[in-house]
């Protein structure tokens, strides 16, 4: 189900909570809302739509992916970048790192560690620091 997209800033600043297996019609509603909002959104975090659970969904290519308590475990190459969030106006200047690992769980709850770089790693990022209540 297509969710609102939440914009109070002080609900976006609050940090999230492991998600579980209860959590799988918030999965599928974080990947319908972005979906719905492909055209000017890359990637979203389940606060962004009212749920505080550690969850991301993310454009990669022609395939929107879950991801379900997210840790970035290693980063390297910093660089400077400006970024927009849909749940914000205009955009603001940030720190992001070419490479990341990140450790998670898919839908099935089975754990996996990833290395990512680039653009998806930069939105990667992005909407773990959602989850930690972090916001550019």
């Amino acid at each position: 189900m297509v969710r609102t997209v939440v914009r109070d800033v002080f609900f976006l600043t609050q940090k999230s909570e492991p998600a579980t297996k209860d959590d799988l019609g918030t999965v599928q509603d974080l990947l319908d809302t972005l979906q719905a909002n492909t055209d000017h959104c890359v990637g979203m975090a389940a606060n962004m739509i009212g749920v505080r659970k550690n969850v991301i969904a993310v454009q990669m290519g022609m395939v929107n992916a879950a991801m379900l308590n997210p840790v970035i475990v290693k980063k390297t190459g910093p660089y400077e970048t400006e970024e927009g969030c849909l749940s914000l106006e205009g955009v603001r200047r940030t720190i992001r790192y070419q490479e990341i690992e990140v450790e998670y769980q898919d839908i099935h709850f089975c754990k996996h560690r990833q290395k990512y770089s680039g653009w998806i790693a930069q939105i990667i990022q992005h909407e773990c620091d959602h989850l930690n209540g972090i916001i550019i």
